[in-house]
């Protein structure tokens, strides 16, 4: 299994998906994977993380609180019988999931040579997508708002949002290899970021990427 794999993260809502998609057709390993491009049984383990810390499995609320965490020492064993029961053998591979931010010292202790890739997104079309995505429920919960001391459903997101901003800039300071996407850029025919990316990742551009992402973005504008 290489130790330096890649993982896509960034706020719900931003765009992962659609740069994991782009990965995979430039030759990344990716696994048994949902729709939204996300290893099952790889976040059927975060799951169970997340139950025993008492954090949220939706990544809404409440988050993992970090300074509290105890990290998993067995954590990369685990996920290297995952990716061979997949038949994973070698080369690139990757893992994409917006709860990546939310627990990242328990992945960067198993994989410190990792390349990670932030996805980020505007504030307001976050929030926007948020308020309108009908899973995203968190801040609808009048109880919850109550904890946190808000009035309105936009203030809890907003406050979501500035979390995994705070998480984004701890990963930098720590020195995690990072990299900031905004796939926005691709939906007016930019893919200047991504292809400079793909490089970075010793990885082959594949115009099968360029088309897919135009058709996901292009139905992304239409929503």
């Amino acid at each position: 299994m290489s130790d330096s794999p890649i993982f896509v993260t960034g706020i719900e809502r931003s765009g992962t998906s659609v740069v994991a998609g782009m990965l995979k057709l430039c030759g990344v390993w990716a696994g048994s994977i949902s729709k939204m491009q996300e290893n099952r049984t790889l976040s059927a383990l975060v799951d169970s993380l997340y139950r025993s810390i008492g954090a949220d499995v939706t990544g809404q609320y409440p988050l993992p609180d970090l300074e509290n965490l105890t990290i998993p020492y067995t954590w990369k064993t685990q996920v290297a019988q995952i990716l061979a029961k997949q038949q994973y053998s070698a080369g690139p591979w990757m893992y994409k999931s917006a709860r990546l931010v939310q627990l990242w010292p328990v992945w960067h202790y198993a994989f410190p040579d990792a390349r990670w890739l932030i996805i980020r997104r505007r504030t307001g079309d976050v929030l926007y997508s948020c308020e309108k995505t009908m899973w995203m429920r968190a801040f609808k919960d009048s109880v919850i708002l109550k904890q946190l001391g808000f009035s309105s459903e936009k203030e809890g997101w907003l406050w979501w949002i500035h979390q995994h901003e705070q998480r984004f800039v701890e990963m930098m300071e720590a020195g995690l290899n990072c990299r900031v996407i905004w796939p926005d850029r691709m939906a007016t025919g930019d893919f200047r970021q991504m292809m400079e990316t793909v490089a970075w990742l010793q990885l082959p551009w594949s115009v099968d990427a360029m088309q897919y992402a135009a058709e996901k973005l292009w139905r992304k504008e239409k929503q």
